[in-house]
């Protein structure tokens, strides 16, 4: 073993000097696919290639100082960086887990700005946990379901574009008042069921999202992790090719396949409509609700909000940013 150390020590920076070389080491020679036990110098190359494309000083000898030698294909080696569920910090980029405190998880979508303030932008169901969130309440990144803590608040709930559901806390008195009549008359005859006075609303929306206020300034980038920095906003038609980075399923592409579609959402109990949204092939899953959809040349076409096994269901990005009065930070 010592003998082969030294070996290594004398030949490993004329071994990394060769083209495609990555790594040298020690280890037991593989031939055949079976471990010999005897000891070479491991050769790490990024590909391995036809020797007779390569220059005689960038050929591997078969035994140096009497030691033989083992190339393998390793690919290139990489330094790993946190993924899209990760804890991110000193900065937050879009593309990874962020969830309202006391909610599921989704998507930090995209930066966006109003008045020289930013903001996170996702959807209202994962920033204001579906009509249910309060100003101020706490964003955590990463959210909830990816082991956050109290100590991982990197936002503050902003405002949000309330669901429609088709129904409403009712603001008449006179509705009021006779629910809790009848109420009284059946509680008088032992009945079990009581009414309820609801609101009746269009039950329409166009778009799915909320902005958050970053606990101090600079925490929030603009750059989309894998993706890159929007180069601003474009329109999408039939055939558009896109790509998104989620929480879920990370960097994925796909095509838009209808335009101006009207669908039913499931919000797990509740169900709202929308109408002119767009729809693509499936790209996604639960918990990549909120990333922000690129065209091929990193343009904003729109904010994912949900999807089934076979489609994926996106606000058209001018609706979103003109429903909250903010625009997209470059």
């Amino acid at each position: 073993m010592a003998q082969v150390r030294e070996v290594l020590r004398a030949h490993a920076r004329r071994l990394l000097a060769k083209r495609n070389v990555v790594g040298v080491g020690l280890g037991y020679k593989v031939t055949h696919g079976v471990t010999t036990g005897e000891l070479s110098l491991v050769i790490s190359v990024a590909r391995k290639v036809d020797i007779a494309t390569l220059s005689p000083s960038d050929l591997v000898p078969q035994l140096l100082s009497g030691v033989k030698t083992d190339v393998v294909e390793t690919g290139m080696f990489r330094a790993f960086r946190p993924g899209p569920r990760d804890q991110w910090r000193p900065v937050v980029p879009p593309g990874v887990s962020v969830g309202h405190y006391r909610t599921t998880t989704g998507t930090f979508g995209c930066l966006v700005r109003r008045e020289g303030k930013t903001y996170m932008l996702s959807n209202n169901h994962i920033l204001a946990d579906t009509n249910n969130g309060h100003e101020g309440d706490p964003i955590l990144q990463p959210g909830p379901v990816d082991g956050s803590t109290a100590r991982d608040v990197v936002a503050y709930l902003a405002e949000y574009i309330p669901l429609d559901f088709g129904t409403a806390e009712p603001q008449c008195p006179i509705a009021n008042w006779a629910a809790k009549l009848l109420n009284y008359v059946a509680g008088a005859f032992r009945s079990n069921h009581r009414l309820r006075a609801v609101k009746t609303t269009p039950g329409v929306n166009s778009v799915d999202a909320a902005l958050a206020s970053p606990v101090s300034p600079g925490l929030l980038s603009s750059e989309i992790l894998s993706i890159g920095r929007p180069t601003g906003i474009g329109p999408a038609s039939l055939g558009t090719h896109i790509q998104k980075m989620g929480r879920t399923t990370g960097h994925t592409r796909g095509t838009i396949t209808q335009i101006d579609a009207t669908v039913q959402i499931d919000y797990h109990g509740p169900t709202a409509r929308f109408s002119g949204q767009l729809i693509a092939g499936p790209m996604s899953q639960p918990g990549d609700s909120g990333s922000a959809v690129l065209d091929a040349n990193r343009r904003v076409v729109g904010l994912l909000f949900a999807g089934s096994d076979g489609a994926t269901v996106i606000n058209p990005i001018d609706d979103v940013l003109s429903a909250l009065d903010v625009e997209l930070v470059l």
